[in-house]
């Protein structure tokens, strides 16, 4: 069987699960009237579960690989979406954000890491098309969502027959998995580890790319509604137009890398990121929001396939894609906690600015950070 077959399906399933999470926060936001503060604090819990969960998977993933893992994780964390939608009060969506942060921190670490296997058994760069299956899965289930709200249908509902229906199609998918004849990574290296430094800088930009999708996962639906003065269902589109962009350039991401290479294209991602938080920022209309949510999803959409694929080629090591996922990951989901907070204490269009601010390291700083990455792997 072709080993891209069930890890994208993987990947998509991922994608949509998180659109039921991040597509319908606008509508649990207000069925719930939590605010920007109530809605931080429960983003918070959702990052602790997952800052907990990523070191151990990556350990595990490292004994047993991330084929069970996934089998386990990916039925389990579509369901745990349920959770959710079924809370009455902010108490509770919290406990249940919690126990979805737990099973997203191991599902995406076994995804970074299998991935990275099933890369080096077909011998060329898929990392980006996988990436791309994600956020394809993303913007369906962003539009369903928006079809479904402004067809009337309850969010409770919606969020709690959707996990069911892609926890059963989870289990398939898991049970597709199949062993790779790959070489165990600890002793079959690719070129020497990186240093520690290098790898801390490598998860800093991977975090830069997650921090974005963050933002737009939690906080672009309320910044149209709350900033804006959107209806729910529009918010909801924001989210479709960011990663309907980032899907699009994600599919063309590894030809794009083969012609350009991964430093200039990955200056280039981070100029056209830095040029949509401007948009988002500044532009009065939700019109001028949706074009900056497009560049944004665009220019962050090759970040972390590069980083991630760089890192792989550089090492085998399953400890060190493990740090860097776990760093890039955890990053991204302190940030949109850190996004509530800010916007608790200024505003959010002030807390946004983080994220603007990262994708302009991303744009000056990563071609540098990759080459140093590139120079260890040939010592």
């Amino acid at each position: 069987m072709n080993p891209l077959g069930p890890i994208a399906a993987c990947y998509g399933l991922t994608g949509l699960l998180s659109a039921l999470w991040g597509a319908t926060l606008p509508a649990t936001d207000a069925r719930l009237d939590l605010g920007a503060g109530r809605l931080g604090a429960v983003l918070l819990v959702l990052a602790a579960g997952s800052l907990v969960a990523m070191p151990v998977a990556g350990r595990l993933a490292e004994r047993w690989t991330a084929r069970p893992l996934l089998r386990a994780c990916v039925p389990t964390t579509a369901l745990a979406v349920a959770g959710p939608g079924l809370a009455p009060s902010a108490g509770w969506l919290a406990v249940a954000a919690g126990v979805l942060g737990l099973l997203l921190g191991t599902l995406n670490v076994a995804l970074s890491v299998r991935t990275v296997a099933v890369e080096q058994a077909a011998a060329r760069p898929v990392m980006a098309t996988m990436h791309g299956t994600w956020t394809l899965g993303a913007v369906g289930g962003g539009a369903g969502v928006t079809v479904a709200l402004r067809a009337g249908v309850d969010v409770q509902a919606l969020m709690t027959c959707g996990a069911v229906a892609l926890a059963v199609l989870g289990l398939a998918a898991g049970w597709r998995l199949e062993p790779l004849s790959v070489a165990p990574r600890d002793t079959d290296p690719a070129g020497p580890p990186p240093r520690p430094g290098l790898v801390l800088l490598l998860g800093v930009l991977g975090a830069a790319a997650f921090v974005a999708e963050g933002a737009a996962t939690d906080w672009a639906g309320v910044h149209a509604t709350r900033v804006l003065g959107a209806d729910p269902a529009t918010g909801s589109l924001v989210f479709t137009a960011f990663f309907g962009a980032m899907t699009a350039v994600r599919f063309a991401g590894d030809a794009l890398r083969a012609r350009f290479g991964a430093a200039v294209t990955i200056r280039l991602a981070g100029a056209v990121a830095t040029a949509g938080w401007v948009l988002v920022l500044l532009g009065p209309t939700v019109g001028f929001a949706i074009t900056g949510w497009t560049l944004t999803g665009a220019g962050m959409a090759l970040v972390w396939p590069i980083v991630i694929s760089a890192v792989g080629a550089a090492t085998r090591a399953a400890r060190q894609l493990s740090t860097v996922t776990t760093v890039s990951y955890g990053g991204g989901l302190i940030g949109p906690a850190l996004i509530g907070y800010v916007a608790t204490r200024a505003s959010l269009p002030v807390a946004l600015l983080i994220p603007a601010a990262l994708a302009l390291v991303v744009a000056t700083a990563a071609p540098a950070v990759l080459t140093a990455l590139t120079q260890k792997s040939h010592v």
